[in-house]
C-alpha cells in the first residue's frame, strides 16, 4: 500500500483550527465584498464578528443554484473582473449558465485540490493520464488535466469521442489512467470488446470517473470489462469543479478536501444540520475562494458524512456515495424513487447492458413508467420469444419488489439507445 503523506493525516483538532480560521475570515470577506451576502446576513441580524467557531455556521445563510442564476453574470463576484483569470460554466436551470470565476490564487488552489485528490486515488508521477472529458467550458477536463500535470504525470489531452482513436492512443502511448465520465467509460469498454482488443494489451490500471453518478454495480462491471480499478470523484462547477472529494484505494467513502470545502449534511426539508452518519443533503462552504466564494451551498446531493479516520490512514472527512438528488427524485403514484435505484436493479442481471432510459407518462390521468433497456449482444444472439418474456417478467417482479410499484420493461436490441460521450440522459419525463 502507498505511503500516506503527513498532510493527509492531519489531526481533527488541527483541521478544526484551520477550518475555523478560514471560516471566520470568509464571513468577513463576503460581507464586505458581495452585496447578496451582506443583505442576507443583515436580514438574519448576523454580523461577521458573530462567526467565531464552526458551531456558528448555522448563523450563515444557505446558497442555492437559484441564487447563482439570479445574480448572473457578475452579481456574486467578490473581486473586480480585472482580477479574474479564468471562467468556467455549466448549464443552468433557466437557460442561464452557472458561472464560476477564478483568480490566480483560485486556480492554484484548484490545481492543488485536484492533484491531492488524484494522489488519494493512486495517481503518481509515473502515470500516463488520458483526459477523455470534453475540453469545453465545463470544469472536468481542465481540472483533471492541470491536476495530473502538477503531479508530474504525462497528460494526453485527447478530449471525448473518436473512441477507436482513443484506444489506439491507449495502446501506442501506454496510457495507465483514463479520466472520463462513467458513461464514456462504458462506451470505451464496449469498443474494446467489439474490436476484440485483449485487456492485457492495454496498460490501463486505473479509471477516474466523475461528473455523473456511477453505481457500485456499474463500477464493478466496468472494472471487470477493462481490467482496471476505478476511483469515483466528486465535484461541482459551483465549487470550482473536480477536486472536492474522491475515493481512495480502500473505497470507504470519498475523501473531502475539507480544508477548502467545509462539509455539512442537512435535512432537505427543514435545513437543520444532521449528525454524521445520517442521510441528508450535502452542503459545502468554500473556505478559501477569492473570486466566487459560496456560503453553505446546497448541492441537492444525498449522502452521509463520516469524520472518523479511514482504514487507508487518512483523516479527511468522507462522504458516502451519492444516493440520489433531491431534485432528481421521481414521484410515481405517491412512491418516491431515484434513477440510481433503477441502475442498481438492472445491473444485477447479466443479460442486460448498462444502457437504459426511464420514460414517464400519463395514461388515463395516471402515472405510467416504462423502462427501455438494452440486452447484451450474447443474449440477443441466442434469444427466443420465451427467453425474452421470461427475463422481462423477472425484471418486472424484482422492480416491483425493490421500488414498490409495477412498471413496464422494453428489452431492446444492443446499440438501440443513443450513446453519450458526456453525461447520459437517463430520464424522459413527459407527464
Amino acid at each position: 500500500m502507498a505511503i500516506v503523506p503527513a498532510e493527509h493525516r492531519i489531526s481533527r483538532d488541527e483541521m478544526t483550527q484551520l477550518q475555523t480560521h478560514r471560516l471566520v475570515r470568509m464571513a468577513g470577506y463576503v460581507y464586505e465584498r458581495v452585496p447578496h451576502y451582506r443583505k442576507a446576513l443583515d436580514e438574519k441580524g448576523v454580523r461577521p464578528q458573530d462567526i467565531r467557531s464552526l458551531d456558528d455556521l448555522a448563523l450563515l445563510p444557505f446558497t442555492s443554484k437559484k441564487d447563482i442564476v439570479a445574480h448572473y453574470p457578475y452579481g456574486l463576484l467578490a473581486v473586480p473582473v480585472a482580477d479574474t483569470v479564468r471562467v468556467h460554466s455549466s448549464s443552468g436551470t433557466t437557460g442561464k449558465p452557472i458561472n464560476v470565476f477564478y483568480t490566480r490564487k483560485d486556480l492554484a488552489d484548484w490545481i492543488e485540490c485536484v492533484a491531492r485528490s488524484l494522489r488519494i486515488a493512486g495517481v503518481c508521477s509515473d502515470d500516463v493520464c488520458q483526459i477523455a472529458f470534453r475540453y469545453t467550458l465545463f470544469t472536468g477536463a481542465f481540472g483533471h488535466h492541470h491536476g495530473a500535470e502538477s503531479i508530474g504525470a504525462t497528460v494526453i489531452p485527447i478530449s471525448a469521442g473518436q473512441t477507436e482513436r482513443q484506444l489506439m492512443t491507449m495502446q501506442d502511448l501506454k496510457t495507465t489512467v483514463l479520466h472520463c465520465t462513467p458513461s464514456y467509460a462504458v462506451i470505451v469498454a464496449e469498443k474494446v470488446a467489439e474490436l476484440g482488443i485483449p485487456k492485457d494489451s492495454l496498460s490501463l490500471r486505473l479509471g477516474i470517473h466523475g461528473a455523473e453518478p456511477m453505481s457500485d454495480e456499474l463500477r464493478d462491471e466496468t472494472q471487470e470489462r477493462l481490467g482496471i480499478r476505478i476511483a469515483r470523484d466528486y465535484g461541482l462547477t459551483e465549487l470550482g469543479g473536480p477536486g472536492v472529494s474522491i475515493e481512495c484505494e480502500d473505497r470507504c467513502g470519498y475523501h473531502i478536501n475539507e480544508d477548502y470545502f467545509y462539509p455539512e449534511v442537512v435535512d432537505p426539508e427543514s435545513g437543520k444540520s444532521l449528525p454524521d452518519g445520517e442521510l441528508g443533503e450535502l452542503v459545502f462552504t468554500a473556505l478559501a475562494k477569492e473570486a466566487s466564494p459560496l456560503l453553505r451551498y446546497r448541492t441537492r446531493d444525498l449522502a452521509r458524512l463520516d469524520r472518523t479516520p479511514c482504514s487507508c490512514g487518512r483523516t479527511f472527512a468522507r462522504h458516502g456515495r451519492i444516493l440520489g438528488r433531491t431534485d432528481d427524485m421521481l414521484i410515481v403514484g405517491g412512491v418516491n424513487f431515484f434513477p440510481s435505484q433503477m441502475e442498481s436493479l438492472l445491473l444485477v442481471f447479466e443479460e442486460l447492458a448498462p444502457h437504459y432510459v426511464i420514460r414517464l407518462s400519463k395514461k388515463n390521468r395516471v402515472d405510467a413508467v416504462a423502462v427501455d433497456v438494452e440486452v447484451t449482444p450474447e443474449f440477443w444472439a441466442a434469444r427466443s420469444t420465451e427467453t425474452l418474456e421470461s427475463l422481462r417478467s423477472t425484471i418486472q417482479y424484482k422492480a416491483k419488489e425493490a421500488i414498490g410499484f409495477r412498471m413496464e420493461f422494453n428489452l431492446l436490441e444492443p446499440s438501440s439507445l443513443a450513446r453519450s460521450e458526456g453525461k447520459s440522459k437517463r430520464v424522459d419525463d413527459k407527464r
